[in-house]
């Protein structure tokens, strides 16, 4: 077969451009893209720019031609004519219809690619990486990516035939068939060994720990961690035993069960209000799609693959991919503030074809779309996925899903199909799980009961050998005595009082101490409820301490981490002051009515309303309406901005995409000038109750840039004038001339900063019509672009911003809750670090900071690349371990700054996103530059374990070491992670304190949560140990309740332990003069009284009302605080003192006794063994007693009346047991018939009990004689000095910036986002007077006649 010229050239061509192709790559390493794995094989000859495509994750020269520059995965070219849109995707050409088989948009220009060498690009810049906001139809079909999600989503590209490497690409294999239950119900996963559940998780939620089945052995193994419950089974197990038992098994099960029946009904109350919560939440009603109709049913019954409707104002019941919605193009605005913390409006928008074509009921039935995504996890701003539907395949990214917990606001209607359920669901999956806190002295006591386990035991085995020993020698010198020892040997003697000794002994841990503890924690918590100075009058919220075993801990607190929203402020914005033509207008202060001008029309403004901002001489000049100036400035005020306007009944209610831009609004209507409608290209406002429309010629969005925005308009008059406000660092500098007024509002500014007010530059100019023609004919240019669009038009705004007249200034206030500065700087001074952690703008978290005093001026603040250069020096310098310290305090500080030491004062400020890379918290590491981005991608390879363990001791060391740490946009398990890295690493007591459910993760790893009853519900309430209606509260519950309850439950524990060894460990001595035989030295019912009559009352006493200072200089000496920190009331240190301590009083009054009744029998014949009991149980108590008595600082009638009653006590049950009466009825059990009353009368023994009290009271006294006498001073006693020499520090508010600083202004328009210009612009949010985005047969009959959520023009 002959082959023709023209066949034999193509095959030469095909030939040659393979052999080209392969040369090149092999001269040419592949450059891989981490994130999709294309690589571009090919050599580049072209010069054009390296575009890294979002859309498409290729490397790929912007002028190559198709055959030599493309990417190989694109290559695969079908038969006939193709080209290349921006995205890297084929043109094809069918019919004479190019589109781009990535997103379906028809290219521009007629040459086919290899035959022109250039590239055709979607026309409306849905490819184009700087091309703005995407189309809603331009989102990319299979194999286009979600920007930052680093995957591709098919294994091939059914549109364009793209064959991608398979190896490559991620495997998703959670697949969501929409309106098919029976198919998620087939799939199961794997739990433990053999045990599956289902893969698809139900709707239904539960918080709680315990069921009706799981209570009580759940809680058993909760109790039984607790080692003394352990030791009191133990001591039990031992009284079983008829040969060694003293006392019958059951009454030392009576009190144990007490002690954990206590314990059990507070976990089961607690746990009773999760139930509720959960039960309140599964039960919220909803609409699933079923059949064909929507029917109200709960959210526990919703499942995988439903499609739900959600109405104007109700939650999300879980993460579902938005399908369509009643407003124009599908959007959604929903509030995020269980989230993320932002009250701010966000939008969502469904793909357009689910927009198009779900129109009816009866079509969302038929909907059998298949979304195929990533696996459910914790991730919040983030989600990767495509939705496959009629044979095409479409990208999905987090901007259409909406997260279980956001809030439907200005939609009447949604639709959307669930893809996560229940615990599946984002949110959920940053909850955490509830665990049991335990304080700082529980873990000790745990500890300490062990040790004196020990010593028991040692003890016991001791005195039993020796009994072994003393029992042989007996024998053998007592031969005719063997008969009453015939039975037993010496070993087995030795071994039954091993067991008595240890139950002798046992009562050294005494089960009442633990059942006083739990009294006393209730009472303590009793008294933070009843506290007035904590009640919140305003909305009746009392103090509430929902946990009664945490009490002594809010006493060691060293780290609080706080959220921002509504913990530290009010998520109210409001007008403070301006400066207009060289004049300021301040508020005038509270209780200004909103006092319109009679005539003023304003039919729509909120009548009655109290104003924020009220000052009479700014309103009656806005009235006047005689400076062009200030007119200028309200008429700006109410036009330059992209607030959207909703009417409900005859008031406007503002919808902003940051409430800055609501509040400026607020303040345009309040001074008349009023905000009504909008459409595409006008905006209808209201001046001074004359109606007036402005028609939009250009809209100039904010940017973080930019930090400005501009509107230019027409106005009635034909006058076109251009209207910008923003940062003062960009608006100054584009001023045509400065002035006087200029210099003055300079000032001004500097003045609203020292006062941490958010400020704002209004400016304006008027533009002639030649300008505005030439300017607009290039913007017109510009926006079709295909390359660079976005920075020809920052040039052509740039251009325009020019030659402004300045207005004046705004000055906006964050409101903090009331007391917040003063309690963070009250926190400061006890020695207690603040950390913020919030998911809000990193530079609206710090102007908070610096509102709050938590940063100063005179701070060096730490960002990513310090932190990251700090973090390299501590790695370098890791192998030397001594010169860790330095590379932390120094590092690059003391390189580029030898003057800088670890004295000076240094703030951490840093992102969730730069957390995910050092702390790896399941984020994809991004590529990055510098050794220590490339040393952790090594970690990840090689020993990642112990070298991330290393990285985050670095983190957390450098953190620690700053005097404030500011974490912005973290995740819910981010704010739990950096906690519990804090726990870990610093071994410290924290507290978390919130008020939403982003904040609830947190709560629960802290060692101490504090909720919040604020504006986003009661999520953290509901999970915290404490709940507080303000942030100011805080410092009343940790410097006064919490110190006081450290200070009592150590006094209570050193007293209780030494009045147990003061009074029991006289047995032991006793056992040296028994023949270790275990024989009781006290009376049976003085062992069972001692604890619990005797001396309860004066240390219950000390436990409940001991005061060190009152509150009120608790709370004026902030610094008394660092005794809990410290633990100096109660270590082991303070423990072996009072062992000792106990010691010698039990050793004073056993052989003060014993020398007593050595040789003398008395007057009355008392030298008996019962009296000599008595004896030495008298001295011991009221050596305990005086002891109590010299050491409580806070006496009160009812510490007189609790000592008083332990003596009496001692009597009257003295009296009772000891009884001839009772010695007859049980001889066995009252066997020291009138003991106390023959003894005790005797003045011999009366004098000798007297020389025991003073033995035992010198050495107290001596010792605080001593440290007065030396001049030790106390630490209260030092603090007091103190404020004697030095005046107390402020809490005001004092200025941080220098005058003529720009380093805090501006702080509105740098925390500022991208708004609504984009969609106001295209029109995607707005409605036409009779046009209807969404069939009317979609929309619920009650919501389809309120359709325009915007008025019209007409209205």
């Amino acid at each position: 077969m002959s082959s023709s010229p023209a066949m034999v050239a193509r095959v030469t061509s095909a030939v040659l451009r393979q052999c080209h192709e392969f040369l090149g790559a092999r001269s040419h390493p592949p450059r891989v893209s981490a994130e999709t794995g294309c690589g571009n094989l090919f050599p580049s000859s072209g010069s054009g720019p390296l575009l890294q495509e979002a859309a498409s994750g290729c490397e790929s020269r912007g002028t190559q031609r198709f055959g030599a520059g493309a990417c190989p995965r694109h290559a695969q070219v079908a038969p006939g004519p193709s080209r290349w849109c921006r995205c890297r995707r084929r043109l094809r050409v069918f019919a004479g219809l190019r589109r781009c088989t990535c997103c379906g948009c028809r290219g521009s220009g007629g040459e086919e690619a290899a035959g022109e060498g250039r590239n055709t690009e979607c026309p409306r810049g849905c490819c184009s990486r700087a091309g703005g906001q995407p189309h809603g139809s331009c989102r990319g079909r299979a194999g286009a990516k979600d920007p930052g999600s680093g995957a591709t989503m098919a294994a091939q590209d059914p549109a364009s035939g793209c064959l991608h490497g398979k190896k490559q690409l991620p495997v998703f294999t959670w697949e969501v068939k929409a309106n098919d239950r029976n198919y998620h119900m087939q799939f199961k996963k794997k739990v433990a060994f053999c045990l599956t559940k289902k893969k698809y998780a139900g709707n239904a939620i539960k918080t709680a720990k315990y069921n009706i089945f799981t209570f009580l052995p759940l809680n058993l193994y909760e109790q039984f961690h607790r080692m003394a419950n352990v030791y009191f089974v133990f001591v039990i197990l031992l009284q079983t035993v008829p040969e060694i038992s003293t006392l019958p098994w059951y009454t030392l099960l009576f009190p144990l069960s007490c002690l954990l029946t206590i314990r059990g009904l507070r976990d089961l109350i607690d746990d009773i209000g999760r139930h509720q919560s959960d039960r309140n939440i599964n039960s919220r009603p909803c609409e699933i799609l079923s059949g064909k109709s929507f029917r109200w049913q709960k959210w526990r019954d919703i499942c995988v693959g439903d499609i739900v409707r959600l109405r104007k104002e109700s939650f999300v019941p879980a993460d579902m991919l938005l399908l369509c919605s009643s407003e124009p193009s599908s959007l959604c605005y929903v509030e995020t503030a269980d989230i993320d913390g932002e009250t701010n409006l966000k939008f969502r928008q469904a793909l357009l074809v689910t927009h198009q074509e779900l129109v009816s009921e009866e079509s969302m039935a038929a909907f059998d779309g298949r979304v195929i995504c990533e696996e459910p996890n914790s991730r919040m701003h983030s989600f990767t996925g495509t939705l496959e539907w009629r044979g095409e395949t479409y990208s999905l990214d987090s901007e259409r899903i909406l997260l279980r917990g956001c809030k439907l606001r200005n939609t009447d209607v949604c639709y959307g199909l669930v893809i996560y359920a229940g615990f599946d669901s984002k949110i959920m999956r940053n909850c955490g799980k509830i665990k049991q806190k335990k304080t700082k002295l529980d873990r000790m006591m745990d500890r300490l009961v062990i040790i004196i386990f020990l010593v028991l035991l040692v003890t016991s085995l001791c005195l039993a050998i020796a009994s072994g020993f003393w029992a042989r020698t007996f024998q053998e010198k007592h031969t005719y005595l063997s008969a009453l020892y015939k039975h037993t040997t010496p070993a087995q003697q030795a071994f039954f009082n091993f067991g008595g000794f240890t139950i002798l002994l046992s009562i050294i841990i005494p089960m009442s101490m633990y059942i006083t503890f739990e009294f006393i924690y209730l009472v303590n918590n009793f008294f933070i409820n009843w506290d007035l100075e904590m009640y919140y009058a305003v909305k009746d919220i009392p103090a509430k301490a929902r946990s009664t075993s945490l009490n002594d801990q809010l006493g060691q607190i060293e780290y609080i981490f706080s959220d921002k929203t509504g913990t530290l402020t009010q998520n109210v914005m409001s007008f403070k002051k301006c400066c207009i033509n060289g004049t300021i207008y301040a508020d005038a202060g509270p209780g200004h009515e909103n006092k319109q001008p009679s005539g003023s029309g304003l039919t729509r403004s909120h009548h009655g309303e109290k104003l924020d901002f009220c000052d009479k001489t700014l309103l009656e000049a806005a009235w006047r309406d005689d400076d062009p100036v200030l007119r200028e400035f309200l008429r700006l005020l109410a036009l330059c901005h992209t607030v959207m306007v909703e009417e409900k009944g005859d008031q406007l209610v503002y919808q902003a995409a940051s409430p800055d831009e609501e509040a400026l609004v607020l303040a345009a209507r309040n001074l008349g000038y009023v905000f009504l409608a909008r459409t595409q290209d006008t905006i209808t406002i209201s001046e001074l109750g004359m109606k007036r429309t402005y028609k939009v010629l250009a809209m100039l969005d904010f940017n973080s840039d930019r930090k400005r925005m501009s509107v230019l308009v027409r106005d009635p008059q034909g006058t076109i004038r251009l209207y910008t406000k923003g940062a003062d660092t960009v608006i100054l500098e584009r001023l045509q001339r400065r002035g006087p007024n200029e210099t003055f509002t300079e000032m001004a500014l500097d003045r609203f900063a020292e006062e941490t007010l958010r400020t704002l530059c209004l400016a304006s100019k008027e533009v002639s019509e030649v300008e505005y023609s030439t300017w607009s004919r290039r913007h017109c240019e510009a926006s079709i672009l295909l390359q660079d669009r976005a920075r020809e038009l920052d040039k052509l705004y740039e251009e325009m911003e020019q030659n402004l007249q300045l207005l004046g200034a705004t000055a906006i206030e964050d409101k903090l809750q009331d007391g917040v500065p003063e309690t963070i700087q009250l926190l400061k001074l006890g020695n207690i670090k603040v950390w913020v952690l919030t998911g809000d703008k990193q530079e609206t978290a710090m102007n908070i900071g610096y509102a709050c005093k938590l940063l100063t001026d005179d701070m060096e603040i730490l960002e990513e690349k310090e932190i990251s250069e700090i973090l390299e020096a501590y790695w370098v310098s890791s192998k030397n371990l001594s010169s860790r310290s330095e590379a932390l305090c120094g590092g690059r500080l003391s390189q580029q700054h030898p003057e800088a030491s670890c004295h000076k004062k240094r703030a951490l400020v840093i992102s969730g996103d730069f957390l995910d890379k050092i702390l790896h918290t399941g984020e994809v590491l991004k590529e990055k530059k510098g050794r220590l981005w490339r040393w952790l991608a090594c970690c990840r390879a090689t020993d990642s374990q112990e070298q991330g363990s290393l990285v985050e001791k670095a983190f957390v060391d450098l953190a620690t070491s700053c005097q404030a740490v500011i974490c912005c946009r973290v995740t819910p398990k981010q704010k739990a992670l950096i906690v519990q890295l804090v726990k870990k690493h610093k071994k410290a007591i924290t507290l978390a304190i919130g008020d939403g459910a982003n904040d609830v993760n947190m709560i629960k790893t802290a060692d101490i949560g504090v909720g919040i009853s604020g504006l986003e519900g009661m999520q953290a309430v509901q999970c915290s140990d404490y709940a507080l209606a303000q942030f100011s509260y805080l410092q009343r519950l940790l410097l006064v309740h919490g110190r006081w309850a450290y200070l009592r439950i150590c006094k209570f524990l050193r007293y209780f332990f030494y009045k147990t060894f003061a009074g029991l460990m006289a047995q032991v001595w006793f056992a040296f003069h028994s023949g270790f035989t275990a024989q009781p030295l006290y009376e049976g019912w003085f062992l069972a009284l001692y604890n619990i009559f005797y001396t309860a009352c004066p240390v219950l006493s000390m436990g409940l009302l001991e005061q060190d200072v009152s509150a009120k200089k608790s709370l004026e000496f902030p610094e008394l605080y660092v005794i809990g920190q410290q633990d100096e009331l109660f270590n082991y240190r303070v423990f072996s003192v009072t062992l000792l301590h106990g010691v010698s009083t039990s050793l004073a009054s056993f052989y003060i006794a014993l020398w007593a009744f050595e040789d003398h029998v008395g007057s009355k014949v008392v030298g008996d063994y019962e009296s000599f009991a008595v004896t030495v149980a008298t001295s011991a108590l009221l050596s305990v007693l005086m002891e109590i008595i010299l050491d409580t600082k806070f006496w009160t009638a009812v510490s007189f009346l609790m000592v008083t009653a332990s003596l009496l006590f001692f009597c009257f049950l003295s009296f009772l047991t000891q009884s001839i009466d009772a010695f007859r009825i049980a001889p066995t059990v009252f066997c020291f018939p009138d003991a106390s009353r023959s003894a005790l009368t005797d003045p011999y023994v009366l004098l000798v009990v007297l020389l025991s009290l003073v033995v035992n009271t010198i050495p107290s006294l001596t010792i605080r004689l001593y440290r007065t006498i030396m001049g030790k001073t106390t630490i209260q006693q030092k603090i007091r000095l103190k404020a004697r020499r030095e005046p107390e520090p402020s809490v005001e508010l004092r200025a941080h910036v220098p005058r003529g600083s720009f380093h805090r202004r501006s702080s509105y328009a740098f925390s500022h986002q991208e708004g609504y210009a984009g969609l106001i612009t295209r029109g995607d949010s707005l409605r036409a007077g009779a046009t209807r985005s969404t069939a009317p047969g979609l929309l619920p009959p009650e919501t389809t006649p309120a359709l325009s959520s915007l008025p019209s023009p007409s209205e």
